[in-house]
């Protein structure tokens, strides 16, 4: 019996579906606040600053 393994590790699946997700709600014009675009950045680092400063977020406080 051969074990399987998925394609994918999960750190980088669940990076890839998180920022997908985030340009998904910037690009739907979604408002969040600049503790929660921080919040994104601390968890997925650069990938979440280019995404955010692409649609020129800048919090809504």
């Amino acid at each position: 019996m051969k074990k399987s393994a998925p394609g994918v590790s999960r750190p980088n699946r669940i990076s890839v579906e998180g920022l997908r997700r985030l340009e998904q709600q910037l690009q739907s014009g979604a408002k969040m606040s600049q503790p929660v675009l921080d919040q994104w950045i601390a968890r997925y680092g650069e990938p979440a600053r280019n995404i955010i400063e692409k649609y020129k977020i800048k919090g809504s406080e």
